[in-house]
């Protein structure tokens, strides 16, 4: 196993730092044991709520089973619903080109570095909540963690020596397998075992060390991260090497085929309903780890009149988070919608039905399934006129967005990114400003079709091609 850690992209690492990741990995080992010689057999499940892809996941079995000669895995970790999100868009984008989508979620075995990556996720998730309730929290720790402390070079050395420990599960992946990552710990970990044909998937636009997993082939979705790659600016006091050309492309927006194959025709649909003064459909989405609620509250009962003077059709995906929904409807008192409650093959027919139909009032959707979780949004994007999100992963997605306050200040940058590209507002910094301009786009009949034909422009540049290029990259068919 080559050391990761005590030089990264021909950049040295001090001693303090790497004693601390060696300290780091040694007290996983001691905490959830040493795996090291296991020999983790590879079988495969249907993922149901994916079937339409092929994708089957990869679990712990009794024996080895063969993967297809047209294999493509795809190596991620369930933080919040981001990284879920990509796999799925890469997964599709492999299928439409002809590719057997595996699903490798490292956080899903009983192994050592499993256990790493959950506590580690656990963190993450609990201080994404205490950022959203506590103003001092998120000025002083959670901010700079995520737009700075995350970018530090020394910040990747840590992360090395702790993937180290996620090699025993890739010991019966064939080395030569195509693997798209879609987080850096799984892209690090499929590099320290050995495997030849790695694309780490980056999903921010603001560069940060965390990400980089040398012997990899970096894939960006914007110019100014990949700028951020190639010259490591801000990673260290120092001026440092930064990634080698071989090693870096920018490609493009991740985003799912499904999403694409139409997606002219969505958009003249949207126009459409705009001209014909049908409700604005709008769709909000609950994070992964359930932040922001008080914005939530707030655009929702904003709202609530625009949907009785059937001006608004409102769509809400609470994932597989059914508190939020409980403690919306105790806010509001009462909150009369349609409920598609794990009723997944009844949604899907929903979204089928008002492409072309009609759609009024109130849609909840919650699912306890992570994967129906995920996609109930992919499924409701096509039919809906107006996204409401943080700017996250889904920043990228072709679809006219308002971006609410973020949530870790590294996804202001994709905030801007979005606006500048035309497909969505700026980021909104509080309730007052995120309702007036909810207005703003609901009254004024030209700001959605312009949302439109930007999103119909950049995508004839190929601006969202980024999950295919990819796989072409995985694969060698560049």
């Amino acid at each position: 196993m080559t050391d990761r850690t005590s030089v990264i992209f021909g950049n040295e690492v001090d001693k303090k730092t790497v004693k601390q990741a060696e300290k780091s990995k040694a007290k996983y080992v001691k905490k959830y044991g040493d795996d090291s010689s296991a020999d983790y057999k590879i079988s495969f499940e249907k993922i149901d709520a994916l079937d339409f892809i092929g994708a089957e996941k990869a679990v712990f079995g009794k024996e080895n089973e063969k993967f297809a000669d047209n294999a493509l895995v795809v190596g991620n970790i369930r933080m919040g619903f981001g990284h879920y999100r990509i796999s799925i868009a890469m997964a599709s984008c492999a299928r439409a080109l002809g590719y057997k989508p595996y699903w490798l979620d490292l956080a899903s075995f009983n192994a050592t570095g499993s256990e790493m990556i959950r506590e580690q996720n656990n963190l993450y998730s609990l201080a994404s909540r205490i950022s959203q309730k506590s103003k001092l929290f998120n000025k002083i720790v959670w901010e700079p963690l995520n737009s700075e402390g995350f970018k530090k070079l020394t910040y990747n050395a840590k992360d090395q020596k702790n993937s180290e420990l996620l090699v025993p599960i890739f010991k019966n992946i064939p080395k030569d397998i195509p693997y798209i990552a879609t987080h850096v710990w799984p892209s690090q970990g499929a590099v320290h075992a050995g495997l030849t044909n790695v694309v780490n998937a980056i999903p921010d636009n603001w560069a940060m060390a965390l990400h980089l997993s040398e012997g990899a082939m970096h894939v960006v979705q914007t110019p100014f991260a990949y700028f951020g790659y190639k010259t490591f600016s801000g990673f260290s006091k120092k001026p440092l090497k930064g990634i080698p050309e071989d090693q870096i492309r920018q490609a493009g927006c991740f985003v799912d085929h499904e999403l694409l194959a139409d997606l002219k025709g969505d958009n003249e649909r949207r126009k459409e309903r705009v001209r014909s003064g049908k409700p604005m459909r709008i769709l909000m989405t609950v994070g992964g780890a359930g932040a922001g609620f008080d914005m939530f509250y707030s655009m929702v009962k904003h709202l609530l009149p625009l949907v009785e003077e059937k001006k608004v059709t409102l769509f809400i995906n609470f994932g597989d988070h059914l508190s939020v929904y409980e403690k919306l409807v105790k806010k509001l008192g009462t909150f009369p919608c349609r409920q598609f409650f794990n009723e997944y093959e009844e949604l899907k027919k929903f979204a089928a039905d008002i492409r072309e139909g009609d759609a009024e009032g109130i849609v909840a959707i919650c699912n306890d399934d992570i994967f129906k979780a995920v996609y109930s949004t992919n499924l409701l994007m096509p039919v809906s006129d107006l996204l409401v999100t943080k700017p996250s992963e889904l920043v990228y997605y072709p679809i006219p967005k308002i971006f609410m306050r973020h949530i870790g200040g590294h996804e202001v940058y994709g905030a801007i990114f979005g606006s500048q590209m035309g497909d969505a507002t700026p980021e909104e910094p509080d309730k007052k400003s995120i309702n007036e301009m909810l207005d703003k786009i609901i009254s004024d009949k030209e700001l959605l079709p312009h949302f439109c034909d930007k999103i119909d422009e950049l995508n004839k540049q190929g601006f969202y091609n980024g999950a295919y290029e990819c796989v072409r990259l995985a694969t060698g068919k560049k």
